[in-house]
């Protein structure tokens, strides 16, 4: 497989409704796409972080330098970009890891196109569909927040996520439970909104039975998250502070947290986010898929990864309808709680030429093969 070309799609796609977390309001999804395209076919992947770095240190304007200048030469100068030689060629660039995803995710989708293997089967997946979550965005109100509940259940979500701040945790919790019953599976993620002298009031969480507390501390803090775990009942969950199988190793060795939410952006691709699925499943840690308001692009690869034995806990993995009222794919649809794994060469979809048409604002060539 050699590479011929690299293209950079600029997209923006509104979001049904505003979401809001302990960081800031989203109203778009936008991003760019990588088409790669080789001498025996072409691959798609989506850049996962935001145009302003405040889920993370990566913004989209900083990957497309990092990807132009940096990886891609090296990924070039490959003799051939397979998976196995394209993570060491990148390894000399320093973090970055969702800029490389979204680089090797493009170069993988390729690679398996042309050998006709879907991502389910290269990931090792066991399951047909997954049982989907859904995250839930800080409100402005309580009762706007049961509405919203009441109707993803009504969709058929078979757990709800409630993003959680200071000032908005201890009663929309309880309020939740109340108006839906202990039977429902519920969890909540703070976005790193708290600090270890809030212990003793997230200690208030412990009498709602909920599934786990995501990333209630400073990121990267797993000394913190030790001695937050030793005082609640909640499971921790870490997400933003594992971006490798070594991270996920020490924070299991350490019990700052008894739950791991795996985003292969974050952790630098689907072969790491595999990588950190198996040290926690081999010291019997439960895992699960989060999202990053994923368009189809990206919510493909996810779903083969969440049907892997260890992801024993729904996933963020929710339908296309939950974000955008036209996505850039053909729609996943929710049934009975599920979403079906995609079976096709890659990652299974491909975008929708006037769709994508639509929605894109800004196309650039990163790289033509002999230029």
């Amino acid at each position: 497989m050699k590479l011929e070309r690299v293209e950079l799609l600029h997209v923006a796609l509104p979001l049904v409704t505003p979401f809001r977390t302990s960081f800031g309001t989203m109203t778009s999804k936008d991003t760019f796409l990588l088409r790669v395209v080789t001498d025996v076919t072409e691959g798609w992947s989506e850049f996962a972080a935001d145009p302003q770095p405040l889920y993370c240190s990566e913004f989209v304007a900083g990957a497309e330098i990092v990807i132009r200048d940096f990886l891609l030469p090296r990924v070039a100068a490959l003799p051939e970009p397979t998976t196995a030689l394209v993570a060491p060629a990148m390894a000399s660039v320093k973090g970055h890891e969702l800029a490389k995803a979204a680089l090797e995710t493009a170069l993988l989708d390729a690679e398996l196109r042309a050998y006709g293997m879907s991502f389910a089967t290269f990931l090792g997946s066991v399951h047909e569909r997954v049982p989907a979550g859904v995250s839930v965005g800080i409100k402005n109100s309580v009762p706007e927040l049961l509405d919203d509940v009441e109707r993803y259940l009504a969709e058929g979500y078979v757990r709800i996520k409630l993003k959680i701040e200071p000032g908005w945790d201890i009663e929309p919790v309880r309020a939740v439970r109340e108006r839906f019953g202990d039977a429902l599976p519920l969890q909540v993620d703070a976005n790193t909104a708290y600090t270890l002298a809030d212990a003793e009031h997230l200690r208030g969480l412990d009498d709602f039975g909920l599934l786990l507390i995501e990333e209630p501390l400073e990121e990267n803090n797993l000394h913190a998250h030790a001695r937050l775990q030793k005082r609640l009942a909640t499971p921790v969950c870490l997400d933003e502070s594992i971006h490798s199988a070594r991270d996920a190793a020490s924070a299991i060795a350490m019990d700052a947290c008894r739950v791991v939410n795996v985003k292969p952006a974050r952790v630098g691709g689907y072969p790491g986010a595999r990588r950190i699925h198996d040290v926690a499943a081999a010291h019997g840690v439960p895992v699960w898929c989060g999202g990053m308001l994923e368009t189809g692009i990206g919510r493909a690869p996810n779903l083969a990864l969440a049907a892997l034995p260890g992801f024993t806990l729904p996933g963020d993995t929710s339908a296309s309808g939950r974000y955008f009222a036209e996505d850039i794919t053909e729609p996943f649809v929710l049934k009975d709680g599920h979403l079906p794994v995609p079976t096709a060469p890659g990652i299974g979809v491909d975008p929708l030429p006037d769709v994508l048409a639509r929605f894109t604002t800004r196309t650039e060539v990163l790289y033509t093969k002999g230029k």
